[in-house]
């Protein structure tokens, strides 16, 4: 009798696809096969690039179009130190990146015993330039992994997040079936009214006040048209805004 029990790849993508992903950039590549097999009946449409660096940008270009998090899918050593500049990029601009990397067994780690693509330590390389960087230590993981990411992503300032999987977490077949257990995704609350407060009176005294828009005001060009004329401030944006 065939088994149908996922395995982490399989079922890591099916977490994804609860989580409202449409779409993943990438190249498949012998170290995340578990993930492309795992694509097929997903709903997930895969874009393929030439290169990690390009699955990088178009997840970050799909982000800035979408207002949704940009999921890409690369190897590990290599492919990881490719596509750190896109996540180095959308860092510095605050946009939601998902990067799902594999990485060597987790026999092998840290031994130095010549794997294919063997990095001396991946997740240190992208730490810097992500909101966090984790490993994956068994499949049960990847579900509170994936949950903190979008914490991230929906309520605190988005940065990308890099999640390092290892060869036998995602060929290992799920204790239990997690696939459908999606968190509740929180929002962003409003600001607290006594900072309000404090930003009306120090506009209220401003002899000359000026606007500096930056990427996180680009959802309220009304209220800054609205705010910018009340005021007669003079308005300028950042690159991002």
């Amino acid at each position: 009798m065939h088994d149908q029990t996922l395995t982490g790849g399989q079922a890591l993508v099916r977490l994804l696809a609860g989580y409202g992903v449409d779409t993943v950039f990438g190249i498949p590549g012998v170290h995340t096969l578990e993930l492309y097999r795992g694509l097929p009946g997903s709903g997930i449409r895969h874009v393929l690039t030439r290169h990690e660096q390009g699955a990088g940008f178009m997840a970050d270009g799909y982000a800035r179009v979408s207002g949704k998090p940009g999921v890409c899918f690369v190897i590990s050593g290599p492919g990881v130190t490719n596509v750190a500049t896109p996540i180095g990029q959308a860092y510095a601009d605050s946009i939601p990146l998902l990067v799902i990397s594999s990485v060597n067994h987790s026999a092998s780690l840290g031994k130095g015993c010549g794997s294919l693509h063997e990095t001396q330590d991946q997740r240190a390389i992208t730490a810097p330039i992500t909101a966090f960087s984790a490993l994956a230590l068994s499949p049960e993981d990847l579900p509170e992994l994936i949950a903190r990411a979008f914490a991230v992503f929906d309520s605190e300032r988005p940065r990308p997040v890099h999640i390092s999987v290892p060869l036998d977490v995602l060929a290992a077949k799920v204790a239990r079936d997690w696939t459908g257990e999606v968190r509740r995704r929180p929002a962003r609350g409003p600001a607290a009214a006594a900072d309000i407060q404090q930003a009306a009176d120090k506009l209220r005294k401003a002899k000359r006040p000026m606007i500096i828009a930056g990427g996180g005001a680009l959802h309220a060009a009304e209220q800054l048209r609205t705010l910018s004329t009340r005021l007669g401030a003079v308005f300028f944006s950042s690159v991002a805004g």
